[in-house]
């Protein structure tokens, strides 16, 4: 009785199914759209607990939301213990590295420049030309945003191709933890080592300000937005579909990105800037359109 898992509520269970009936890329695109709205609800809070303090709310209150749903086994198969592990640092990194981006670049900014770790994840390995041409867009439209406006930070810059080389690594880890864990239970236990391990950046950022009512409640609602909806919308697709695949669905991530900033955090980018977008966003369409079919 003590290794059976406890059944799941009615409700979840449901919302599971529902899930899973969508196709894999509209979990995609509902899952990029949360994802950058709760980025920039993220970053009204910078002012008041810091890049580090908005990453651990985020990752704390994902990691007690999906514990509580989906109540893991904590006896993993050996198999599974190192992609959890790797994906639980790789989310903490990922986060840190792109808070420290937002802080000091337009979101649309950061997220482009982020997104060539997934569009490296989709070209990767290819010898036609056509993928080159692509990469070269995509390198491109770097350019452009560095030459868009003089005030562009280059730490920030920095920052934002780390959280790139992160984002590719979650989804390669991605994959392979969907397919060596059930459900959500290896996402959930990969989300816990990953508060465990932004926690202490977070407390000698803000101290006590992580605990203020206010704060607790919009870091509750940034975490279902940016973290629980999109991650458990992406692990499902990727159940489902390649990495390839799935990196250059990814292909708006930028575009939506650039308009969320524009709405919520009133970030105004210069023409040249959103050339810059366009050419990323193009270099993906154009992968996915020449991609090979998967065999």
């Amino acid at each position: 009785m003590g290794d059976r898992p406890l059944p799941r509520p009615g409700l979840i269970a449901l919302a599971g199914r529902a899930i899973g009936a969508i196709p894999p890329p509209m979990q995609v695109l509902v899952g990029i759209v949360s994802v950058q709205l709760g980025a920039a609800f993220a970053k009204q809070l910078f002012a008041t607990v810091g890049p580090a303090g908005t990453v651990t709310l985020r990752l704390f209150f994902a990691a007690v939301v999906l514990m509580l749903i989906w109540r893991p086994a904590i006896r993993m198969g050996r198999d599974a213990i190192p992609v959890v592990l790797g994906y639980g640092l790789v989310l903490a990194a990922m986060n840190i590295f792109f808070y420290q981006a937002i802080a000091r670049i337009p979101l649309g900014i950061a997220v482009t420049i982020e997104f060539l770790g997934p569009l490296a994840v989709a070209l990767a390995g290819s010898r036609r030309w056509r993928d080159v041409l692509w990469a070269l867009l995509a390198g491109a439209g770097v350019v452009l945003l560095a030459e868009g406006r003089g005030d562009v930070s280059l730490l920030g810059m920095a920052f934002a191709l780390a959280a790139g080389a992160c984002w590719a690594a979650y989804i390669l880890l991605g994959a392979a933890l969907g397919s060596r864990t059930s459900e959500g239970n290896g996402l959930a236990l990969a989300m816990t080592i990953g508060a465990m391990a932004a926690m202490p950046f977070g407390i000698v950022e803000t101290g006590t300000g992580l605990l203020e009512p206010w704060v607790l409640m919009i870091g509750l609602a940034v975490a279902l937005l940016s973290s629980v909806i999109p991650y458990s919308l992406e692990l499902e697709a990727l159940r489902k579909i390649p990495p390839r695949v799935f990196g250059v669905l990814m292909s708006l991530e930028p575009a939506v990105a650039a308009l969320a900033g524009l709405i919520v955090l009133g970030e105004l980018l210069a023409p040249l800037q959103w050339l810059a977008v366009c050419c990323v966003v193009a270099a993906s369409v154009g992968a996915t359109r020449t991609a090979r079919p998967e065999v």
